[in-house]
């Protein structure tokens, strides 16, 4: 199926490694142009070096989301760079953090930043605009490796507003949906650490999902490029769950 991604232009943040790398990749393989941003200058400099290979452009910014002005200039400048907004894919967390005030600056400022600054790019898109929020099963669980913590609370307010968002954007031509992956493993991520220094916790999880396996940032990037993409036209206010059956709901 082509998902119309030819030519779109594309923003994904926190896309030097793990989930937000692959949803770059594959969004540059389905045709698409992009504006990454990380933290961490030389990762996200490797990640753009890959992504011009398959010919995309590319806009780099190696900027903290944490901070709003650096954040509003780098939505600013990818729009100036790429000729306009169509996908803006919101993927910064801070991960595990028990700290609720780092958490609420990381993982919910910098989405409610970028909707509100990119809404007039994304609505005078002629594709239409697309919003797709990566936050995770633990906003939608409260078990492990939930618990009383930051992280899942925060995610779980995340998608609220996007839920509410969905609801409010369509008007202006901007659908807006939620992916949330279980747990998922890559070299140097949270899984792979646990992998090594928690074997008995990270065992636990593996064997409560039903796939018994857990998954790859690919299999969350390609569920993220169909929300984005105008295959996904008539949906808005989803929250597409990738996570083998881990997650006990209806």
């Amino acid at each position: 199926m082509d998902l119309g991604l030819k030519g779109a232009r594309a923003v994904v943040t926190g896309a030097s490694r793990g989930i937000g790398r692959a949803i770059a990749g594959v969004l540059a393989e389905e045709g698409a142009d992009l504006a990454v941003c990380a933290r961490s200058a030389g990762p996200l400099a490797e990640a753009a070096e890959d992504l011009r290979a398959t010919g995309a452009t590319v806009v780099e910014g190696a900027i903290d989301v944490a901070d709003p002005g650096a954040l509003r200039a780098f939505l600013d400048r990818a729009a100036d760079g790429l000729g306009g907004i169509d996908v803006l894919v919101s993927n910064v967390s801070a991960g595990g953090s028990a700290d609720w005030e780092a958490g609420f600056a990381t993982d919910v400022m910098p989405f409610v930043t970028m909707a509100e600054h990119a809404r007039p790019y994304l609505a005078a898109s002629e594709r239409g605009g697309s919003v797709v929020l990566v936050s995770t099963t633990s906003a939608l669980h409260s078990g492990p490796p939930s618990g009383p913590n930051a992280y899942g609370a925060l995610k779980a307010a995340l998608n609220h507003h996007a839920a509410a968002l969905a609801r409010t954007l369509p008007a202006e031509g901007v659908r807006v949906n939620t992916v949330s992956p279980g747990p998922i493993e890559f070299p140097g991520g949270s899984w792979a650490r646990r992998k090594e220094d928690a074997p008995a916790f990270y065992d636990s999880i593996r064997d409560a999902i039903p796939m018994g396996r857990l998954g790859a940032p690919e299999e969350v990037a390609r569920a993220v490029a169909f929300l984005a993409s105008p295959a996904s036209s008539f949906t808005s206010g989803a929250n597409l769950v990738v996570d083998g059956g881990f997650v006990d709901r209806v």
